[in-house]
């Protein structure tokens, strides 16, 4: 298994270990561990990269029976809907019954403790149940985002050495079927000793055994027995396997859901995405359930069967706390605010965001037309690494907003903002961020030799609060200045016309590195945020070079005039993978001329030939005018 390791840094200062715990920091997370229940409790809270040694402890016993014990059988654990209007309330009870079902059926199919069984499942509750069935019997997860083909799936089926899929014979999808049985058959070719069993089989009655009981005993593993494993997007290279502990894992994601949501049993939460990912573990399933909360689960497109569906199930269903990504909110303000305006949200009283650097400009549409300017927005930054959040806001503490920080680092964590030579930087200044010692969500595998290198770009303000710039790995040197392409993005999303922006490096012959950008417009009717006095936001001022001015304009007041884009192109739609993240590899491919690479993972193929058309013509164009 891979993930992003402990990167030592050039001078001794770097190079110590992480710092060593407080016994503020052992009293604060015995605390927050003594919250679940434990078989067996813990010799040491922290020993060698080991959190709540000798412990023992079982996943779908904290999530499930531990509620049914407490008399909340009856309490809806899950709320699900899907596109075409199927409904489902799911009681604690169910859902615990359903995981021993499926518990039990996979015991019988040889599973034990440490086999890895993968995941290829929709947002369905068989999803959910499926994961904490694994886990009950002490087996490790290994969820695959349904939105992969056939060959990302077999590559992760062949790293984590599986011996069984659990999968579905089909999706829906904006109302189009994803025959997800025929992708994996097509990874699995025949050629692998691999079990593939329909979820539904598993959760039928006992047919496996109908004349024996269905309970299964929960299996009580050591703090750190794995209880996952997810693989990164894999859009490039190999996919790399992050392990997670269950024991501190667990602790970690129901603290950190606690300070920053303030979620209780009584909460109607909804976090967006997809279970294939690290937030729908962690925020989507796991800390919600540890809190005996309801979920919120659509499979579903965020715009079918209708553009508005998503603040249809917030009215329907009065949720309270709701958990999405910079990305999906761009989308819905290029569609503007009056679908958004039919609806009550009022039952809203917490907003959060995750997944990349929220805008201040979005973040004021969000604020404004989601929250009605009274629900604190909760913007987290962490990783799949990291198990949870790091930095965030809490919801149990008023603060000044500051919109687009990730506010300070969260109980027991301690970060820093170092420049190449690992020395602390001055406020205001642009550096690489780093965790400097360990906490309970840390995956498996990491190393204490040195400080957690995030791979993130951030800067920290005098009053200590934290601004993600975006990945390091993703800067541009242009005419001798490092500027990440997050930062060009930021700059144009600043323009109350554009949704969404990508921005891609390509080769200069005088700066060395240059940067194209495309865009998405925004749908400016009836837009409640067009506060622009420079230009009306008309469809014809948006089509006219006056737009390309301006956009240029906030590039140079935002970042300089060396950042100039060569080139700024207004497309329809971003290509995207299902789960909404933009694939700016393939809008890099389209602009060198180079191999798309795999497509298996993306939404809508034909965007392709739109965007590469209006390339064309801006190449054409530009030729003419030499």
């Amino acid at each position: 298994m891979g993930g992003n390791k402990i990167q030592p840094l050039p001078n001794e200062r770097a190079r110590r270990n992480m710092k060593q715990l407080t016994l503020e920091d052992i009293v604060l997370w015995e605390a927050q561990a003594e919250k679940l229940h434990w078989f067996k409790r813990w010799d040491k809270v922290f020993n060698d990269s080991t959190w709540f040694a000798g412990g023992t402890i079982n996943a779908s016993y904290t999530c499930l029976d531990a509620h049914i014990n407490a008399g909340r059988g009856d309490h809806v654990a899950i709320i699900w809907e899907d596109e075409l209007g199927n409904k489902k309330r799911i009681s604690y009870q169910k859902l615990y019954d359903m995981n021993n079902q499926i518990a039990y059926n996979l015991r019988k199919l040889g599973v034990k403790k440490g086999d890895h069984v993968v995941v290829y499942l929709p947002m369905i509750p068989e999803a959910v149940a499926t994961m904490l069935a694994i886990a009950r019997l002490g087996a490790i997860h290994v969820v695959v985002f349904s939105g992969f083909g056939a060959e990302a799936l077999r590559n992760r089926v062949i790293d984590v050495g599986a011996k069984i899929i659990i999968t579905t014979d089909f999706d829906i999808r904006r109302g189009k079927r994803i025959a997800l049985r025929e992708i994996v058959d097509r990874a699995v070719l025949q050629d692998l000793n691999i079990q593939v069993i329909d979820v539904g089989i598993l959760n039928v009655g006992t047919p496996l055994e109908s004349s024996e009981k269905t309970y299964v005993i929960p299996e009580a593993v050591e703090s750190s027995h794995p209880l996952f494993i997810l693989y990164t997007s894999g859009s490039t290279g190999k996919p790399k396997g992050i392990a997670h502990s269950t024991g501190g894992y667990l602790t970690y994601v129901h603290s950190t859901i606690k300070w920053a949501f303030n979620i209780n049993k009584e909460s109607i939460y909804w976090c967006t995405a997809d279970i294939g990912w690290v937030t729908g573990h962690s925020y989507g399933v796991y800390g919600p359930l540890t809190h005996g909360a309801t979920i919120v689960m659509y499979d579903g497109a965020p715009d079918a069967p209708s553009q508005d569906i998503w603040w249809k199930l917030i009215e329907r269903y009065k949720i309270t706390i709701f958990y999405t990504a910079p990305t999906a909110l761009r989308f819905f303000m290029k569609l503007g605010d009056t679908l958004i305006k039919k609806h009550d949200l009022s039952s809203l009283q917490v907003l959060g965001s995750v997944g990349e650097p929220l805008n201040p400009h979005v973040w004021n549409w969000y604020n404004e037309v989601i929250g009605g300017g009274r629900c604190p927005i909760i913007d987290t930054w962490w990783q799949t690494e990291t198990g949870g959040f790091m930095l965030a806001p809490t919801g149990q503490v008023q603060q000044v907003p500051k919109p687009g920080s990730v506010a300070k680092p969260l109980p027991g964590i301690e970060m820093d903002i170092i420049d190449e030579r690992g020395e602390s930087v001055d406020a205001d200044t642009k550096g690489f961020l780093v965790v400097k010692k360990p906490w309970p969500g840390m995956h498996l595998g990491m190393g204490l030799t040195g400080m957690y290198r995030c791979g993130d770009y951030a800067i920290k303000d005098a009053q200590g609060d934290h601004w993600i710039l975006g990945r390091a790995d993703e800067v541009l040197n242009i005419a001798g200045h490092r500027v990440g392409t997050a930062e060009i993005e930021s700059a144009m999303l600043s323009h109350t016309a554009i949704a969404e922006s990508a921005a891609i490096g390509v080769i200069d012959e005088i700066k060395g590195e240059g940067v194209v950008v495309f865009v998405v417009l925004r749908n400016v009717e009836n837009d409640s945020l067009n506060t622009s006095k420079t230009s009306p936001l008309s469809q014809k001022a948006l089509d006219s070079t006056s737009l390309e001015r301006e956009l240029l304009a906030c590039v140079h007041a935002h970042i300089g005039k060396f950042a100039t884009p060569s080139g700024i192109h207004t497309i329809a739609k971003m290509p995207k993978t299902r789960s909404g993240k933009i694939m700016r590899r393939v809008l890099k491919a389209m602009v060198q001329e180079t191999p798309l690479g795999d497509l298996s993972t993306m939404e809508d193929v034909d965007v392709i030939e739109e965007i590469l058309k209006v390339y064309r013509d801006f190449l054409a164009t530009k030729h003419t005018k030499m």
